[in-house]
């Protein structure tokens, strides 16, 4: 077991057990709720522009598929197999993402999200007596109001419920690990140091050259020895697998330094209107997500390229500095737009538009300015929060800029096998008939 480490850094009080709440195949689950008929069918999801498989059934992998494979490649395969193939419906996933933690916190006091299908559950000693109980609840709540399959792993820190979860794949959807117990001793040499949480095949190789194959032999190494020569991160890893709560203190986000939004096109596109048009629907995009986070930007980058694979590939881009910093989507497309006015060079066909977001700064610092902010900073303010609100309300692009185009773009992904947004959009509501 590894050694307690020497001084333990000041934290609030540690939970008595953790629980890693993960949906299975997210994406694809997502798909099967309004459409039955896939409950035991195989089923696969494609990435952008219908590029290749990011997510897969387990029917769909015994079928000899896998993630990662290039659709137009397999297109024949999978079709000839009777997989159904989706784009990726990003609206419908983020929407059943906050209804799985709606649900989860009806269940308990406190969710960390991980990502956009996987949640740490911090347990307080009084749920950790009743851990197994609490995980079913979980799963069987989440099973009948959403309708997506959960996993449930529980363990004394994060990195063993993430292996639990791991495991539970197999073993049932709710597993417990507990320190000392013979099925953790089990399933800690089992499991290859790649798919230990944290470490991933690159360093499991370096650790390999060391002798060290599985869980319990980086579990048996000297976290000191650890940190030294790998990283104090390898070291928590080390320690979190041997019961030592290391993590939990590093839930506060690292501050960003920079926003980025950027999409390949699903064709060509040769002209200045239309790129501008694409720019300033990033800029809306990052406007929001600034506004989310309580961000203010100083300077806007915009780039712009044609495919790799092209006789004479062109790559252009500027960079223009705010006159103040800003989170006001306007502030950005006008920046972009005046920045690719700098840049932009008829003739090649662009395949892939974006901008970046740099110079960020809190909104509201800890040492706030004693001079008010200008009436005209007030509207912009006031304006942004009205756009979102609608926006949150009746969806993305209810509202938007007349410098972001119409409703079916050029230069749009491509989403050939789109499903509906049945839980985003009035148009798609199921009907009903008695």
């Amino acid at each position: 077991m590894a050694k307690e480490p020497t001084q333990a850094p000041k934290t609030r009080k540690k939970p008595k057990m953790w629980a890693l709440l993960d949906c299975a195949s997210f994406y694809c689950s997502c798909e099967r709720i309004f459409r039955p008929d896939l409950a035991n069918r195989p089923v696969v999801v494609l990435s952008n522009n219908d590029g290749c498989v990011v997510a897969i059934t387990p029917e769909a992998k015994a079928l000899g598929f896998k993630r990662g494979e290039v659709f137009f490649k397999s297109k024949a395969r999978l079709l000839e197999a009777g997989v159904a193939v989706f784009s990726s419906n990003y609206g419908l996933y983020g929407d059943i993402s906050r209804r799985v933690a709606m649900t989860m916190e009806s269940v308990v006091p406190e969710i960390v999200q991980y990502s956009i299908d996987e949640a740490f559950i911090p347990f307080p000693e009084a749920l950790a007596a009743q851990a197994e109980r609490v995980g079913q609840t979980l799963l069987d709540r989440v099973a009948k109001w959403v309708g997506i399959p959960v996993r449930v792993g529980l363990g004394p820190t994060r990195t063993l419920s993430k292996l639990a979860n791991h495991w539970a794949k197999k073993m049932g959807p709710v597993l417990r690990l507990d320190l000392g117990s013979a099925l953790l001793e089990d399933i800690l040499a089992k499991t290859p140091l790649g798919d230990v949480w944290g470490v991933g095949h690159r360093l499991a190789d370096r650790l390999g050259k060391m002798g060290l194959g599985t869980a319990r032999d980086l579990r048996d190494m000297d976290h000191r020895k650890a940190a030294t020569m790998f990283s104090v991160t390898l070291e928590r890893t080390v320690l979190e697998l041997g019961g030592y709560q290391c993590i939990e203190d590093d839930l506060t986000p690292v501050p960003r330094k920079t926003m980025v939004s950027s999409r390949s096109f699903a064709k060509a596109v040769t002209s200045f209107d239309d790129l501008a048009e694409a720019l300033a629907h990033h800029c809306a995009v990052a406007g929001e997500k600034m506004r989310q986070e309580g961000l203010l930007a100083g300077t806007v980058s915009v780039y712009v390229s044609t495919g790799r694979h092209v006789d004479n590939p062109c790559h252009a881009g500027a960079t223009v500095t705010l006159a103040r910093p800003s989170s006001s989507t306007a502030d950005f497309i006008k920046a972009a737009i005046g920045a690719l006015r700098h840049s932009f060079v008829p003739g090649p066909g662009y395949r892939k538009a974006g901008i970046m977001l740099l110079d960020l700064r809190d909104k509201n610092p800890q040492r706030p300015t004693l001079l008010p902010p200008a009436p005209w900073v007030e509207r912009s303010d006031n304006l942004m929060k009205a756009i979102d609100r609608i926006n949150e309300r009746h969806g993305r692009n209810s509202i938007k800029f007349s410098a972001q185009g119409g409703q079916e773009p050029i230069w749009a992904m491509r989403q050939d096998r789109l499903s509906n947004l049945s839980t985003t959009d009035w148009d798609f509501l199921p009907v009903v008939t008695a």
